[in-house]
């Protein structure tokens, strides 16, 4: 593994992933040791545009329109990180797993649709290492109806979120050496130093 690794965080909605990169961020940086972070969708002044025309809550795409948005989003993420890829460490609040999880297991989107455009886009562009946090029903529900403000995908079912959490577990378990599951119904501090230890591992 490169000593400049692609680490990414995934999750769905409530399970904590977002506070986790926070926190690595901040680790990196009392560290002094450089680093690249972005979000998907958004990362850059592009993606952060098509960012707000996805998560909009007066937006109405079909599933397709949606998939293609959110990887034309990464295309312009790409062009950016390659010139990083692996002289920094890069940090990405969800990427590739997020499309399969939420597009392909959430709403049946053909895999083979999805691996097609975003193998054409990513070419040799590889994740090293995957935190996969998962949430039960209930803290779900919760933390969500804690949030001041819900984006379009705050808003789906339950049946949905747990659909996406199985079709992440799914993929973890096909690359398990590569992915750490996270239960953020535990501990928060706990399951930050956990974290921390394996990317001073990692680097």
């Amino acid at each position: 593994m490169s000593k400049k690794p692609v680490i990414v965080f995934e999750g769905i909605e409530g399970s904590g992933k977002s506070h986790h990169v926070a926190n690595v961020s901040k680790y990196l940086r009392k560290k002094k040791i450089k680093f690249i972070q972005i979000r998907e969708p958004g990362g850059n002044i592009n993606s952060e545009k098509i960012r707000k025309l996805i998560l909009n809550k007066k937006s109405n795409f079909n599933k397709i329109t949606d998939l293609l948005l959110y990887l034309a989003a990464r295309s312009e993420n790409i062009q950016q990180l390659r010139k990083y890829y692996k002289k920094r460490i890069i940090l990405i609040d969800r990427f590739v797993d997020s499309t399969i999880a939420y597009q392909h297991y959430g709403f049946d989107v053909n895999i083979k649709l999805i691996n097609f455009i975003n193998n054409f886009i990513l070419r040799d562009f590889k994740v090293d290492y995957t935190f996969l946090n998962i949430v039960n029903k209930k803290n779900m529900i919760n933390r969500l109806g804690a949030r001041k403000s819900l984006n379009r995908y705050d808003k789906f079912n339950v049946n949905f979120y747990q659909k996406v959490q199985k079709g992440f577990l799914i993929l973890a378990k096909k690359n398990i050496k590569k992915y750490k599951i996270i239960d953020s119904n535990l501990d928060i501090y706990s399951n930050q130093n956990k974290i921390i230890q394996i990317i001073d591992r990692l680097l």
